[in-house]
């Protein structure tokens, strides 16, 4: 029997994916160059299927990187001289914080406990910071951001750039991108593909911040992957190095499924799901919403307290062939992770919240 994964990443394989992939096996896709016109054609076909569905204008290039991890240190060599901000609430908005710390950038930090999260109005944009670091999907706490307040906050500081970490959210998320000048995610979560593929969203303001860092003799943006190189590959849909080419190719055919069932339908499939997940755990004896504030919950990782250790439902749950997460660091023992993405179906949820 297979399992039905509700993990937050590596995560539930879309339910086309074998299917493409039997296809890239059949056409050899392995085995191209990535300097072929068939590359460059599948570059190409996934680059407008993410633009539909992702509504991402031509300003902004899309690129490809081996890890969403990659992208936070990509981000800060290339669109950050000195300083950068960062909104925390969850341990990889901390690991974003402490990349730039690493990359000796004076990192400016606005902290809060693991599992709250961020409004417009209490942030505080510190004067000399070049990049805003947001994270619109806390995958270890459960949190989000919601558009309208990353919207707010860029445009009350038009002149400075924003990134925002979308990693395991998108697509849900309807980003304005004409707002947003940066942004990235992975494919092994809402996207239901293998680990192995991060993609990275970058505008022309961005390029044209590196390009005037690069410049710096005494400044480095990277000696591989910088945004000027990759930018001069994407014009051509080409890449520096070779790629990940069979996860470029998935990723494209399933970002084409989802556009035929629709974004928006995709988003509103999203949100019912959330809602039958929140409102089971708010009548459940045996477990409780996490996250207080309904604006800041996430509609993709959704984390419960148990009254009982962790291990012992999640060890339940998998004798029914369904395999939860557990908390994040210190809450491994009385958390439960749930990750709603569009691979699983509502029938599966309903089966779930049953056996939980």
């Amino acid at each position: 029997m297979k399992n039905t994964y509700f993990t937050a990443g590596p995560a539930q394989m879309y339910p086309t994916f074998e299917k493409h992939l039997q296809t890239a096996l059949n056409e050899q896709l392995g085995s191209i160059s990535h300097r072929s016109q068939k590359f460059r054609d599948i570059y190409k076909f996934t680059v407008e299927q993410l633009r539909q569905l992702m509504n991402i204008p031509d300003t902004h290039g899309i690129f490809f990187a081996g890890s969403a991890s990659e992208i936070w240190e990509r981000i800060l060599l290339n669109c950050v001289e000195h300083e950068s901000f960062h909104l925390v609430n969850g341990s990889f908005s901390k690991k974003f914080y402490e990349y730039a710390v690493s990359l000796r950038k004076y990192a400016h930090l606005l902290e809060k406990p693991f599992g709250q999260g961020f409004d417009y109005a209490e942030v505080e944009v510190p004067e000399y910071a070049e990049v805003i670091c947001a994270t619109q999907n806390e995958t270890s706490a459960g949190v989000q951001m919601r558009e309208a307040d990353i919207h707010k906050l860029k445009r009350s500081n038009a002149k400075k750039l924003i990134a925002v970490d979308m990693v395991s959210s998108a697509p849900h998320p309807a980003l304005d991108f004409s707002v947003v000048d940066t942004a990235f995610f992975s494919v092994q979560k809402a996207f239901g593909l293998p680990a192995g593929l991060g993609v990275w969203i970058a505008n022309d303001r961005c390029l044209t911040k590196a390009e005037r860092l690069q410049k710096y003799e005494d400044n480095s943006i990277g000696a591989h992957h910088n945004l000027p190189v990759l930018w001069k590959n994407y014009e051509k849909y080409e890449t520096p190095a070779t790629p990940n080419v069979l996860l470029i190719y998935l990723l494209g055919k399933i970002a084409e499924d989802l556009n035929q069932i629709g974004a928006e339908t995709v988003r509103k499939e999203t949100e019912d799901k959330a809602k039958m997940i929140y409102k089971f755990l708010e009548n459940s004896d045996l477990y409780n919403t996490f996250v207080k504030e309904d604006r800041h919950r996430s509609r993709t990782v959704i984390v419960a307290n148990c009254q009982k250790p962790s291990a012992d439902i999640i060890a339940q749950v998998k004798k029914q062939g369904m395999i939860v997460g557990s908390g994040y660091g210190a809450f491994k023992d009385s958390q439960i992770r749930i990750a709603n993405f569009p691979a699983t179906s509502i029938e599966q949820v309903e089966a779930l919240l049953k056996v939980l």
